[in-house]
């Protein structure tokens, strides 16, 4: 049954079908091959409560709240302030490109948004100062992940859907990993442009003048993280009110800098009803599979498969990750996220690993599939606005950043405290 299901699921991959599809033709597949009853009619019931789970409402939020920023030209400006500040660096505009990452990451919770955004504002600069041009790429698509694990993160909220988890406590656990991801990618490419000045390109003089000019520009992300995350935290919202929160701070912002229209919001709302009507077709088709795979007893198989291997728990940690960094080559990150964890969690719970911890180490893992081949995600949005060259410089250009993560879950390994100080300074205050 588990060979069949692994077959099924990659012949469909292979086709090129839609990723939520090809989920929901295999679980049909699945129910006709061994269902013992007509599993298809409960299809109805479990699309209704998929997308009636009140926490899920922060999803399409999310989404608009990166449009409205992005059409704002908030992005471009937080941008060209980051250029100035981090100038000085070797790799410059480089490092500029992790640091708007992260800053807008804090706002839009989504990584394929993040990436577009920034590759948007940052790519043509890359040939008019002589960067690197792979290096400069890897950037762009590494540091659009950190849109997932820097809160407010649509997947952290989609693991604590699956895991009942803590929304608020995952957020908390997820600041300080990703800024020493920050950290890490920022080094690599330093390391990278010390090792290879040539790479770095044509350095910039800014003074001090220009660069305190410019720190207003850096305010409005800011401002829109202590709304969504602050309200969260002061206890005057909830995950889904406070994406609500930061829609309207967006619009405050775009109506100050005289760029909200009709026009404008037409285009944010078709874009947001574009990613939206996408994720939650893919959030279906997955509870539907799970469904299946439950009822055909295909997850206590697995379960039982995964306990008869009689791992000690470090080991099967290191089972789980590589697991997820194979699958991660085929599947949709999202997708992969519902399909997996629903079976792989509870087995590494009864190991003893805090649900916390673990969420974390999960969407670090569901990072590095956004930019593994050939199904990285962000591989192809970076390539999509590049528009030439091949999508192999993208790739090249990532090797780095892979590197950075793998250091990052050793870290965690090694100091579970990284994910779990924080939320623990949350219990002390309950």
């Amino acid at each position: 049954m588990i060979p069949a299901t692994l077959l099924l699921l990659l012949a469909l991959m292979a086709l090129a079908i839609p990723v939520g599809a090809a989920l929901g033709l295999l679980g049909v597949a699945l129910d006709q091959l061994y269902g013992f009853l007509p599993l298809t009619r409960a299809a109805g019931e479990i699309a209704w409560t998929a997308n009636n789970e009140f926490l899920l409402v922060c999803l399409p939020l999310f989404i608009m709240l990166g449009e409205l920023l992005l059409r704002a030209g908030i992005a471009e400006r937080m941008y060209a302030a980051l250029v100035k500040w981090m100038s000085w660096l070797p790799g410059g505009l480089m490092h500029a490109n992790i640091g708007a990452c992260a800053l807008f990451a804090a706002t839009s919770g989504s990584s394929v948004a993040t990436a577009a955004t920034v590759g948007t504002v940052a790519l043509p600069q890359a040939k008019r100062f002589g960067y690197n041009d792979r290096l400069f790429l890897g950037t762009l698509a590494a540091g659009g992940t950190l849109g997932i694990l820097i809160p407010p993160s649509l997947n952290m909220i989609v693991y604590c859907v699956l895991t009942n988890t803590s929304v608020p406590k995952l957020y908390l656990a997820g600041i300080i990993p990703g800024l020493t991801l920050v950290a890490l990618f920022m080094g690599a490419v330093w390391i990278a442009c010390r090792v290879f000045p040539q790479w770095g390109g044509e350095k910039r003089e800014v003074s001090w003048a220009e660069r305190i000019a410019v720190l207003p520009d850096l305010l409005p992300p800011l401002g829109i993280f202590l709304v969504v995350v602050g309200s969260i935290y002061a206890g005057l919202a909830t995950a889904t009110e406070a994406s609500a929160l930061g829609v309207v701070a967006a619009l405050g912002l775009a109506a100050w800098t005289r760029h909200l229209s009709w026009k404008m919001l037409l285009e944010c709302l078709e874009g947001t009803m574009k990613s939206t009507g996408m994720v939650m077709l893919i959030i279906v088709a997955a509870f539907f599979l799970n469904f299946v795979i439950t009822s055909i007893g295909l997850t206590d198989r697995l379960t039982e498969a995964l306990k008869a291997l009689d791992l000690s728990p470090a080991m099967m940690l290191l089972a789980v990750v590589v697991f997820y960094l194979v699958l991660g080559c085929f599947m949709e990150t999202m997708s992969m996220m519902i399909t997996t964890v629903p079976i792989v969690a509870p087995v590494m719970f009864a190991l003893g690993y805090d649900p916390l911890w673990f969420g974390i180490v999960v969407v670090i893992l569901v990072e590095a599939a956004l930019i593994t081949p050939p199904v990285g995600l962000n591989l192809f949005v970076v390539q999509n606005l590049r528009k030439s060259g091949t999508l192999n410089d993208v790739i090249a250009g990532v090797a780095p950043f892979l590197v950075g993560m793998a250091f990052l879950l050793l870290l965690l390994a090694s100091f579970p405290g990284l994910a779990l100080w924080l939320p623990s300074l949350l219990d002390g205050v309950q």
